[in-house]
């Protein structure tokens, strides 16, 4: 049993405010109803096992409340750490919205920037809004489970610290919640409970909508869409000289995610060389975002410095054995490049063929770049 916040004893994990008691509420009069509409008797199996699973997930229900009431969180000088409930409430960010479909929690770019948005509407402490810890730490919590990648076992086993999320995501191939906590998330009702849980207990001077405001997403989107590469590389810069190394490697991280989704969508999920466009069901691509002159020499995501490449194409690109001509938009191929026999896959059929280009002229890549790729790969052409 915890305090409530009146000083009495909440002996009650669901006792906490009227909207969540009216959810829970709904939860339960449903089960009654339908105890009056098919009484429990041998005959009505169906019934009976539908009663009991209503009444085990208000049990399972209370139990992670309780869990998320009671998280373990580091102490510094500004206070007990935001990061674990922030964390939780952009998972449960990702169940809403449809990038977390399954039980299996990557730390993607979508996550991250879930993780910040929430992080700038919540958190007035001066900690540093890094996930990698959080997600590293959660595993304290007996919900959350890492599953390592193959010939990681013992480092995720046995490491005491993780704070690069470059390291993190090498070893770590996704984390899992307990199976049943994970189908209470999905329930949009329960997730609701949940929610607003993190929210009275770990942001109690909060609105309720405040984990909804303005998506850290999109605010990167609009600059890689709208931003010049010169505004775009003095941001960069800037974020480079005030923030730490662990910050700033995941500022790119979430920039690069970004700049992988924007490039495909305005060029329709086309290859640009190839016409090469597959649609999926799974919210999936089958072409790559591509960087004319790489992020590593220029700090530019912008989108005039991406093209929408095949993976076979893009590294081709990469290599220097096609090239775009900045001038005409068509496409070179290296003389170094040959290929015995013949193939519908070639990559010679496609030299001096015009690239689809955006249907939106703001989009096009900017022939500054495309002469900079060229130049640096002169060699071959």
């Amino acid at each position: 049993m915890r305090p409530a916040r009146n000083g009495k004893i909440n002996s009650n994990p669901l006792r906490k405010s009227g909207f969540t008691q009216s959810l829970i509420g709904e939860r339960i009069c449903s089960s009654r109803s339908l105890r009056k509409v098919a009484p429990m008797s041998g005959k009505s199996l169906w019934w009976k096992w539908f009663y009991l699973m209503e009444i085990n997930m208000d049990k399972a229900l209370q139990k992670y409340i309780r869990k998320f009431s009671s998280l373990r969180r580091g102490v510094t000088k500004y206070g007990s750490a935001p990061h674990k409930p922030v964390l939780l409430l952009a998972v449960l960010r990702g169940m809403e919205e449809g990038w977390i479909a399954e039980n299996r929690i990557e730390l993607s770019p979508e996550l991250v920037g879930a993780f910040r948005s929430i992080w700038k509407n919540l958190v007035t402490t001066g900690h540093s809004p890094l996930i990698a810890q959080p997600f590293f730490y959660m595993r304290s919590e007996k919900f959350w489970h890492h599953v390592p990648n193959p010939e990681y076992e013992s480092w995720v086993r046995i490491s005491k610290n993780c704070q690069s999320i470059g390291v993190l995501n090498k070893a770590v191939a996704y984390a899992q919640f307990d199976p049943d906590l994970f189908m209470l998330a999905m329930s949009p009702a329960h997730r609701a409970v949940l929610k607003l849980t993190l929210l009275e207990d770990y942001f109690p001077h909060s609105q309720v909508d405040a984990a909804d405001g303005v998506s850290y997403w999109d605010l990167v989107s609009n600059q890689i869409l709208a931003e010049s590469s010169a505004e775009y590389q003095a941001e960069i810069r800037r974020l480079q000289n005030t923030l730490d190394k662990d910050s700033f490697e995941e500022e790119v991280f979430v920039r690069s995610g970004v700049f992988k989704r924007q490039v495909p969508l305005v060029y329709n999920n086309t290859c640009c060389i190839s016409g090469l466009r597959v649609e999926t069901s799974i919210n999936a691509s089958l072409v790559d975002a591509c960087h004319i002159v790489p992020f590593s020499q220029s700090h530019d995501d912008t989108i005039s410095n991406g093209l929408s490449l095949c993976p076979t194409l893009h590294r081709a690109f990469d290599r220097g054995l096609v090239a775009i001509d900045p001038d005409h938009f068509t496409v070179l191929v290296s003389k170094r490049l040959s290929e015995p026999g013949e193939s519908v896959y070639s990559i010679l059929q496609f030299a001096g063929q015009p690239v689809r280009l955006p249907p939106d002229a703001r989009y096009c890549p900017a022939p500054e770049n495309l002469q900079s790729h060229l130049a640096y790969h002169a060699d071959n052409f």
